[in-house]
């Protein structure tokens, strides 16, 4: 065990409060995800997430005497720019469940934001499902609610995409586009058949909805898919696991979506959700982003920080999307680089 670590724990979590310029907002997955925070065991925060048995059956009615948002994670960025992880207490299943009060939920993400911006917070980046497009139209609720806000709020939509595209073989001339089609799908799709890369999609419904929005110059590089021999699959939220065995041997699952795919192929490749290599210069980040390797975090996170580091001051929330160019190019100047597992695609 590293003892250093739980001590720069420690003392991040009980030195007085600091006023954030940049707060990421997260919210908890599984019942057993709190221990896997910094505060919760070292041991455990500092490796990728992966459920244990013995925290859901003994220890998980602990997660819920906690009834507002907290913050897990401190950090600094270049010298100056004091970063903040706070996290809503609720799970997953809470976003998802139909039975539950979305007005609750937005409820705990709006105080949030509201503290951020009471704080002097520059910028809440919305981690996970807090940016849910049902659930409050990828945070542009918030901004109709308070348009006096002076908190900028980021959904790092355009450096999730950005990953994806520069994540793309070079050699590539056709991909699928499959599971729901969110924002982050849609400006990759008009970025790659804008660069010449055909988008395939076997979903009618995507298909009519993309095609109104593509520039007619690039018209022909989407298409209504007859089958799956596309070897580069992108991939959105609820991908059915039966649909992966239409794939043919040697695919490789680029996932656009937040949470990581079920690899149910031994055959195939899969890769993790948009993500970058934390520089040395982000400090203090001793524990793993939910089930990112220690030092890569979420593009959304990410995003975050170079809206902060570069004082855009705009919100990237609802429709709003910012440059996928800019970002990516920022991103890379502060020393973030993108996170991938090698691959090597056979022919």
């Amino acid at each position: 065990m590293d003892k250093s670590s739980d001590e720069l724990y420690e003392t991040s979590l009980k030195r007085q409060e600091d006023s954030p310029d940049v707060v990421h907002l997260t919210h908890l997955t599984t019942t057993d995800s709190i221990y896997h925070l910094p505060f919760g065991f070292a041991y455990l925060a500092s490796k990728p997430y992966a459920s244990k048995w013995y925290l859901k059956i003994v220890m998980w009615p602990v997660t819920w005497f906690c009834g507002g948002t907290f913050v897990s994670e401190r950090n600094v960025f270049n010298d100056k720019l004091k970063l903040q992880s706070w996290v809503v207490p609720r799970y997953t299943i809470h976003y998802v469940s139909k039975g539950t009060q979305k007005g609750d939920l937005n409820k705990l993400i709006e105080d949030a934001i509201l503290e951020a911006d009471k704080k002097g917070a520059k910028v809440v980046s919305l981690g996970l499902l807090n940016q849910d497009e049902e659930l409050n139209g990828n945070g542009e609720l918030y901004i109709q609610r308070h348009p006096k806000l002076k908190t900028k709020i980021v959904d790092g939509s355009s450096l999730a995409a950005a990953i994806v595209v520069n994540s793309i073989p070079k050699e590539t001339t056709q991909v699928l586009l499959t599971g729901k089609l969110s924002k982050v799908g849609h400006a990759i799709a008009l970025a790659l058949c804008q660069k010449g890369v055909q988008v395939a999609t076997m979903n009618e419904d995507v298909y009519n909805k993309l095609k109104q929005s593509i520039d007619s110059k690039f018209g022909n590089n989407f298409l209504l898919a007859q089958n799956y021999d596309q070897k580069i699959w992108l991939v959105g939220e609820g991908l059915r696991r039966g649909e992966q065995f239409q794939a043919r041997t040697g695919t490789l699952f680029l996932p656009f979506c937040k949470f990581p795919l079920k690899n149910v192929r031994k055959d195939c490749y899969y890769q993790i959700t948009p993500s970058m290599v934390a520089p040395k210069s982000l400090e203090n980040l001793h524990s793993c982003e939910n089930w990112l390797p220690r030092r890569v975090i979420s593009a959304w996170r990410v995003a975050g920080i170079i809206h902060g580091v570069e004082k855009w001051n705009v919100d990237e929330c609802g429709e709003s999307m910012f440059s996928m160019d800019k970002v990516w190019k920022a991103a890379l100047h502060h020393g973030f680089r993108p996170y991938s597992l090698p691959i090597n695609l056979p022919n």
